[in-house]
C-alpha cells in the first residue's frame, strides 16, 4: 500500500512539473544552464549511466551520493530564503497602492482650483471687452451704410445719365457708364425688396432693352437688307455701339452678327444661283476667288468697325462655307448624271485647297455650333498644303521600299475646316469608287496581256528571285487611291474602296500568281533500271524547265511581297479611316490568298524533286540485292538522285535568296516527303544478303550526307543547315540505318533479335518488324514465332545485363564500327 501511495505521489508531482514548451523556452532564456537536473527532458536513468558508465566507477558512489545530498540542501536553502522574503511583499504592495491613490486624490483637486481660476478670468475679460466688441459692430455698421449709401447715389446718377446718353446715342460713353451701373447693380440684390432698389433696377434693365433695340436699328438703317446700296457703312457710332453690345444681352450681339452676315452674302446668292453657269462644278473657283475678294474687302471697310473678338471674317468664311455646301449639295442632286469622275475631282481638290487656305488664316473658334464632327482620336491630316504633311509622292516611294511600318515625324495640326463645304461631295463619291473599279480591272487585264506577251522572267541567280514587276505596279496604285480617296472623306467611302481592294487582290493572286503556275504533267520520263545499273543518268530530264523553277520561284518571291505588303496596307487604311470604322478594315482574307499561292509553289518545288527521284527509288526496290557479293563505290541511283538535287536546289536557292526563310520551308518540306518515300522503297528491297544490306547500308549513308548538306550544296559559300531541318534529316535516316542494321543481324537466336530490333528502332511495331522479316526473306512459318515473341516482349523494356551482354555478341565493337563509318566517308568523298 504505501508504495503504491508513493507511486501516486511521484505521478501527481510529475504533473504538477510538467510545464509548456513557451514557460520552458522563458526558464531557459532567464536562466541559461548546462546541467543535465535542469533539462526539460531529464532522463534519471541517463543521467546515472553517465555517472557510473562501469562497474569499476560504483566505487566512487558515495562520494556522488554525497555530492547530491549537498545540491540538495543548497536548493533546500535558497527556497527557504525565497519564501521568508516573500512573506511581507503583499503587506507592502497595499500599503503602496494606498499612497497611489492619495496622491490621485490631491492631483484632482489642484485641477479642480484651476478650472475655476480659469472661468473667473475669461469671465473678467468678457466683462472688460464688451463695450469694445459694441464699438466694433457699430463701427462695421456704420461703414456698410455709407458705402451702400454712396452705391446708390452712384446707382441714381448713372441711372440718369445712362437714359440721356442713350437718347443722345453717345454709346461710347454708354459703354463705359453701363458697364459700372451693373456691377454697382450687383451689390443690391440682396436689398431688392425695397420699392426704391427695385425701380432703379427697372430702369436699368429698360435702357439695356431700348439700347439694344437702338442699337439694331441704327445697324439696320446703316446696312439694309434689301437693296444693294449701303447708304450709311461704316462709322464710329457704330463702332462704339459695337461696345455698347459686347455688354448687351448676347442675342444682341448674335442679331447684330447674323444680319451682317446674310447681308455681306446676299449678292453671292444672287451670282451663284443654281441657274447661273458659274454654280456648277468646273467654275467652282470663282466661287472661292469670290469670297477671297470679299475679305478683303471687309478688312479694308468694316475691319475696325467691329471688335477684334468678335472674329468677323473668320465668321464670314465659316458661314459662306454653309450656303456653299448647301448650294452645291442641291445643284449636285439636281444634275447628278452630268457629274464625271474628273470633273468630281477636280472639285474636291479645289475645295480641299480652299479649306486649307481657311485653316492657315484662321483658328476655327467660332466652330462651336457641332457642325464638324469631333473625333475622340482624330484621323491623320489631310491637308495638301500643310508643310509638315507627307506628300503622296513620298509614300509611294516608301510602299515601293517596303518603308510603310516606319514611324515618321510627326504630322502638322488637323485642319478644323476639313469636310467643311467638301463634306457635300460624299454622297457622289461612289462615281470615284466606281471609276477605281473599273481602273482595276483594266489593270488586271493589262497585267495578264503583258506577262502572256513578255513570257515568265529570266533565270536569276545573283540577287535571288526577280519580283514581278505587276506587283509593285499594282500597289503603288492602290497607294494613289488611298490617299487621294481618304482626302474625299474618311467615312463609308474608304471602306468601299477597301472593298474594291480585297476584290483586286484576289483576282491579282489567282490570275496573275496561280494562274501562272506551271501545270504538273501526269507522264514522268525516268531511267529504266537497266541505264541505273550501267550509270546512264543523262537519259532522264526534269519535270519542269529551267526557266519554269524560275517563275515559280518568281510567283513565290511575289506572294511573299504581296502578303507583307498587304499586311502594311491595311494598317495604313485603319490609320486613314475614321476611328468608329477601323474594325471593317480587315485584309485577312487576301493575306490567306498570297499564303496559300506560297505554299502551292514551295509544293510544287517539292513535287518537281520529289518526282525527279521516284525512277531512282523505284530501281533501286526492284535491284537484286540478293546477289550483291562485294561492298563498292554508291550504287547509280543514289548517283541519280544526288544529280536532280544539284541540278534543282541551287536554282532554287539563288531565286529563292530574297526570301530565305521559304527555301528552309522547301528543304524542309522535301525532307519529310523524300526520307518517308525513300524508306517506303527500302521496305520494298527484299530478299537482301548481308553484302546487300552493308551496300544499302553505304547508300542511305550517301544520301544522308547529301540530305544534310542539301541547303548549300553547289554553293560557294557554305552555310551551317537550320536546326530544325537537321533535326528532321539526322531522324529519318537514321532510322533507315537502323532498319538496315537489324537486317544485317543474324536472327538467331530469336530472343536476341527480337531485342536488338526494340533497342534500335523506337517507334518499333509489329508491322515494321514483318516488313523487316521480309526483307531477309524468312518464310512465314519463321516469322510467325517471331512476330508471337516480339508481342510478348514489346511491354517490357530490353533486359538488363543479360540483355546487354548478349547484344555485344551481334553488335560490332566501337574498333569495328569506327572503322566502317570512316570507310563509308572516304567512299562519299571520293564520289562528291
Amino acid at each position: 500500500m504505501m508504495e503504491e501511495e508513493e507511486l501516486e505521489f511521484v505521478e501527481e508531482l510529475e504533473a504538477v512539473l510538467q510545464l509548456t514548451p513557451e514557460v520552458q523556452l522563458a526558464i531557459e532564456q532567464v536562466f541559461p544552464s548546462q546541467d543535465p537536473l535542469d533539462q526539460a527532458d531529464f532522463n534519471a536513468v541517463e543521467y546515472i549511466n553517465t555517472l557510473f558508465p562501469t562497474e569499476q566507477s560504483l566505487a566512487n558512489i558515495d562520494d556522488v551520493v554525497n555530492k547530491i545530498r549537498l545540491k540538495i540542501r543548497r536548493l533546500d536553502d535558497n527556497i527557504r530564503t525565497v519564501v521568508r522574503g516573500q512573506t511581507n511583499v503583499g503587506q507592502d504592495g497595499r500599503q503602496a497602492l494606498e499612497e497611489a491613490q492619495k496622491a490621485i486624490q490631491q492631483l484632482f483637486g489642484k485641477i479642480k482650483d484651476i478650472k475655476d481660476k480659469a472661468e473667473k478670468s475669461e469671465q473678467m475679460v468678457k466683462e472688460i471687452t464688451r463695450d469694445i466688441k459694441q464699438l466694433d459692430h457699430a463701427k462695421r455698421h456704420l461703414t456698410t451704410s455709407i458705402t451702400t449709401l454712396n452705391h446708390l447715389h452712384m446707382l441714381a446718377g448713372g441711372v440718369d445719365s445712362l437714359e440721356a446718353m442713350t437718347r443722345r446715342r453717345q454709346y461710347g460713353e454708354v459703354a463705359n457708364l453701363l458697364q459700372g451701373v451693373m456691377n454697382v447693380l450687383e451689390h443690391f440684390h440682396k436689398y431688392m425688396g425695397i420699392p426704391q432698389i427695385r425701380q432703379l433696377s427697372e430702369r436699368v434693365k429698360a435702357a439695356q432693352t431700348e439700347l439694344g433695340q437702338q442699337i439694331l436699328a441704327d445697324f439696320e438703317e446703316a446696312f439694309p437688307s434689301q437693296g444693294t446700296k449701303r447708304p450709311g457703312g461704316p462709322s464710329n457710332v457704330l463702332r462704339d455701339a459695337c461696345l455698347v453690345a459686347n455688354i448687351l444681352d448676347p442675342r444682341i450681339k448674335q442679331e447684330i452678327i447674323k444680319k451682317f452676315i446674310k447681308q455681306h452674302l446676299s449678292e453671292y446668292l444672287v451670282l451663284f444661283q443654281e441657274n447661273q453657269d458659274v454654280a456648277w462644278l468646273d467654275k467652282i473657283d470663282r466661287r472661292y476667288a469670290w469670297v477671297k475678294r470679299q475679305l478683303v474687302d471687309y478688312e479694308e471697310k468694316y475691319g475696325r468697325m467691329f471688335p477684334r473678338e468678335w472674329c468677323m471674317t473668320e465668321r464670314i468664311s465659316v458661314e459662306f462655307c454653309h450656303v456653299t455646301r448647301a448650294e452645291l449639295s442641291k445643284i449636285m442632286r439636281a444634275r447628278a448624271k452630268e457629274i464625271e469622275v474628273k470633273l468630281l475631282l477636280f472639285a474636291i481638290q479645289r475645295t480641299t485647297n480652299f479649306e486649307g487656305f481657311l485653316a492657315k488664316r484662321f483658328s476655327g473658334c467660332t466652330l462651336t455650333d457641332g457642325t464638324l464632327k469631333k473625333l475622340e482620336s482624330p484621323p491623320p491630316s489631310t491637308n495638301p498644303f500643310l508643310e509638315d504633311e507627307t506628300t503622296p509622292e513620298m509614300e509611294e516611294l516608301a510602299l515601293e521600299k517596303g518603308e510603310l511600318e516606319q514611324p515618321k515625324k510627326p504630322k502638322a495640326p488637323d485642319n478644323p475646316f476639313h469636310g467643311i463645304v467638301s463634306k457635300c461631295f460624299e454622297p457622289h463619291l461612289y462615281v470615284y469608287i466606281e471609276s477605281q473599279d473599273k481602273n482595276l480591272s483594266e489593270l488586271i487585264d493589262r497585267f495578264v496581256a503583258d506577262f502572256k506577251a513578255q513570257g515568265p522572267p529570266k533565270p536569276n541567280t545573283d540577287e535571288g528571285g526577280a519580283v514581278l514587276p505587276s506587283c509593285a505596279d499594282l500597289f503603288v496604285y492602290y497607294k494613289k487611291c488611298m490617299v487621294q480617296c481618304s482626302q474625299l472623306s474618311t467615312g463609308e467611302p474608304m471602306i468601299a474602296l477597301t472593298t474594291i481592294f480585297q476584290k483586286y487582290l484576289r483576282e491579282y493572286a489567282w490570275k496573275i500568281l496561280s494562274g501562272n503556275l506551271p501545270k504538273t504533267s501526269s507522264s514522268s520520263g525516268g531511267l529504266t533500271i537497266s541505264s541505273l545499273l550501267k550509270g546512264k543518268e543523262g537519259s532522264e530530264v526534269a519535270r519542269f524547265t529551267l526557266e519554269e523553277l524560275c517563275l515559280i520561284c518568281s510567283i513565290l518571291s511575289t506572294a511573299e511581297y504581296c502578303l507583307a505588303t498587304t499586311q502594311q496596307l491595311e494598317e495604313k487604311l485603319k490609320e486613314k479611316v475614321d476611328v468608329s470604322l477601323t474594325e471593317r478594315i480587315n485584309l485577312t482574307g487576301e493575306m490567306d490568298t498570297f499564303s496559300t499561292v506560297i505554299s502551292s509553289s514551295i509544293q510544287l518545288l517539292v513535287q518537281d524533286l520529289d518526282a525527279a527521284c521516284d525512277p531512282a527509288l523505284i530501281a533501286m526496290s526492284k535491284m537484286p540485292w540478293q546477289n550483291v557479293e562485294h561492298v563498292g563505290d554508291q550504287s547509280p541511283y543514289v548517283t541519280s538522285v544526288i544529280l536532280h538535287i544539284k541540278q534543282n536546289v541551287p536554282i532554287i536557292r539563288d531565286n529563292l535568296a530574297s526570301t530565305r526563310k521559304y527555301f528552309t520551308q522547301f528543304c524542309i518540306k522535301f525532307a519529310n516527303s523524300f526520307i518517308p518515300k525513300f524508306i517506303t522503297h527500302l521496305f520494298k528491297c527484299k530478299p537482301i544478303s548481308m553484302v546487300g544490306a552493308e551496300q544499302l547500308l553505304l547508300d542511305t549513308h550517301s544520301l544522308k550526307m547529301v540530305l544534310l548538306d542539301l541547303p548549300s550544296i553547289g554553293s560557294q559559300v557554305v552555310r551551317k543547315a537550320p536546326a530544325s531541318y537537321t533535326k528532321i534529316v539526322v531522324k529519318g535516316m537514321t532510322r533507315a540505318e537502323m532498319i538496315l542494321k537489324v537486317v544485317m543481324a543474324p536472327h538467331e537466336p530469336l530472343v536476341v533479335f527480337v531485342d536488338n530490333y526494340i533497342k534500335l528502332l523506337t517507334d518499333c511495331n509489329s508491322e515494321t518488324f514483318q516488313k523487316i522479316l521480309d526483307m531477309k526473306g524468312l518464310k512465314r512459318s519463321e516469322q510467325s514465332s517471331m512476330l508471337e515473341l516480339l508481342r510478348q516482349r514489346l511491354p517490357a523494356p530490353p533486359s538488363g545485363t543479360e540483355g546487354s551482354s548478349t547484344l555485344s555478341l551481334i553488335a560490332p565493337t566501337p574498333e569495328q564500327e569506327s572503322s566502317r563509318i570512316r570507310k563509308l566517308e572516304k567512299l562519299i568523298k571520293k564520289r562528291l
